[in-house]
C-alpha cells in the first residue's frame, strides 16, 4: 500500500468515506485531542478508507499493519472509532494482556514437563484450579515468575526435568543463596508454586513447608529527615502531588493507586475507599490530601471534560481511551521526576514513622490496612528492644 503523505497518491474518497472521516474529525474536536494526535489519526483513517472504502468492516490487523509502516500513523484510537461505528473486525490476538504474553513466552522457553507444571500453577492463580478463589492479576504472576526464573534455570542446568523432583533441601539451598529481599521474594514465589501443585495433586509433598526466613533480616529502614524536606516540590502538577500524598501520608502501594476509581473518592465525607479484592480499606483524608484531591479533580475536568475513564488518576494516553485503562506505575514515577527516593521507600518510611509513635500493631493494621505479619515487622524495626529474638 502506498502511504505517501501527498494526498494525490491516494484514491479518491467515496462519499461514505468522506463522511466517516468528517465524523472522526468531530469526535476528535469534541474530545480536545492534541493537534499532533488529530493529524496522525486522521491521516491513518484517510489512508484506510481511501483504499478499502467505508462500506464494509475493516480488519483490525490491517489497521495495525498500516500503522507499523510509518511512525506518523496511529492505530489504537482509529480502531476504537471504527468499532464504535460497527466497522471493525476485531483480532483477539491484539488484545492479549501484555503480562500474559510475557508469561507465555517465558514458559515456552522451558522444558515441556516443567512448562506444563507451571501452566497448572498459573491456572490456579487465575482462579481456575480445583478450589475456586479470586484470580490474581497477570502482573502479579509475572513478578512471581521473574523471581523464580534464576532458580528454574539452575535446576534445569542440574538436569531436573520435573518439579516433582525438587526436595526441601534444594529449596532451602536456593533461598539461602539469594540474600535479602531476593530471598524473600523467591520464597514467596516458591510457596505459591508448590502449594498450587500440591492442591492440583501434581506433587504429594510441598518442599517449602516449614521453611521460613527471619523477618529481622529485611526490616524497613527509615529515610533521613533531610531527604524528606520539600517533598511536594518534586511533584509535577496536581497529579504528582496527589500521588505523593497518597504514598507518603497514607502509605498506599503504587499499584493500588493506579487502580483507584473516581467513585471511590467521597469529598463530601472526606473519605477514599481502596478496593482490595472483596474487601475495602477506607482512608480518612486529612487536610492536605483532601485539598490535593480536590485540585486534581478540578484539573482533570478542565483538561478532559469528556473523559469517561472511571479511574481517579488518568493521563493524556488514558483519559480518552475507550478501553478505560488505568495508568501504569511508571506514570506515577514520571510525575515526580526529580525525586531521589522510590515510592516504595516513601511508603515504608511512613509506616515505620507511625510504628515509632505507637508500638501497637493493631493501630498499624487499622491505619494502613496491612497484615499482622507486616505490622509486627515494622514494630520490630521501630522498637528492636521489644523483640527478644528474631521474628520467625
Amino acid at each position: 500500500m502506498d502511504i505517501d503523505r501527498r494526498s494525490g497518491h491516494l484514491p479518491e474518497l467515496s462519499p461514505a468515506a468522506r463522511q466517516l472521516v468528517s465524523n472522526f474529525d468531530r469526535v476528535m474536536q469534541t474530545q480536545h485531542w492534541t493537534k499532533v494526535a488529530r493529524w496522525m489519526n486522521r491521516r491513518t483513517l484517510t489512508i484506510l478508507v481511501s483504499w478499502l472504502g467505508a462500506d464494509a468492516p475493516i480488519p483490525e490487523s490491517d489497521v495495525y499493519d498500516l500503522a507499523r509502516a510509518d511512525v506518523n500513523l496511529a492505530a489504537k484510537r482509529v480502531c476504537q472509532f471504527l468499532k464504535g461505528c460497527g466497522l471493525l473486525i476485531e483480532d483477539p490476538t491484539l488484545h492479549q494482556d501484555r503480562d500474559q504474553k510475557w508469561i507465555n513466552q517465558a514458559l515456552a522457553a522451558l522444558p515441556s514437563v516443567i512448562t506444563s507444571e507451571l501452566r497448572t500453577w498459573v491456572s490456579v492463580l487465575r482462579g481456575e484450579g480445583r478450589r475456586a478463589h479470586e484470580a490474581i492479576s497477570y502482573w502479579a504472576i509475572r513478578r512471581y515468575l521473574f523471581a523464580l526464573q534464576p532458580v528454574l534455570d539452575q535446576w534445569i542446568a542440574e538436569n531436573i526435568t520435573s518439579l516433582r523432583e525438587i526436595t526441601a533441601t534444594q529449596v532451602r539451598q536456593s533461598v539461602a543463596a539469594s540474600p535479602g529481599s531476593r530471598g524473600r521474594n523467591l520464597l514467596i514465589a516458591l510457596r505459591s508454586l508448590f502449594r498450587a501443585l500440591k492442591q492440583e495433586r501434581i506433587i504429594f509433598r510441598d518442599p517449602t513447608r516449614g521453611l521460613v526466613l527471619a523477618d529481622v533480616e529485611n526490616l524497613p529502614r527509615p529515610i533521613p529527615a533531610d531527604r524528606l524536606q520539600g517533598l511536594l516540590e518534586h511533584a509535577r502538577g496536581s497529579f504528582g502531588k496527589l500521588v505523593l500524598a497518597l504514598v507518603a501520608v497514607h502509605a498506599l502501594p503504587p499499584l493500588e493507586i493506579t487502580r483507584l476509581l473516581t467513585a471511590d473518592l467521597d469529598l463530601a465525607r472526606g473519605r477514599l475507599d481502596v478496593r482490595r479484592g472483596h474487601q475495602r480499606h477506607t482512608l480518612h483524608l486529612e487536610g492536605l490530601t483532601y485539598r490535593l484531591a480536590a485540585e486534581w479533580l478540578t484539573e482533570r475536568h478542565r483538561r478532559w471534560p469528556h473523559s469517561t475513564n472511571p479511574h481517579l488518576l488518568v493521563s493524556q494516553q488514558t483519559a480518552l481511551d475507550a478501553n478505560h485503562p488505568s495508568v501504569v506505575v511508571s506514570t506515577l514515577k514520571g510525575a515526580c521526576p526529580s525525586l531521589e527516593l522510590s515510592l516504595w521507600q516513601l511508603r515504608e518510611d511512613r509506616i515505620l514513622d507511625e510504628a515509632r509513635l505507637s508500638a501497637d500493631p493493631l493501630r498499624l493494621m487499622r491505619l494502613f490496612g496491612i497484615s499482622t505479619g507486616a505490622a509486627m515487622r515494622y514494630i520490630a524495626a521501630a522498637h528492636p528492644e521489644k523483640c527478644v529474638r528474631p521474628l520467625r
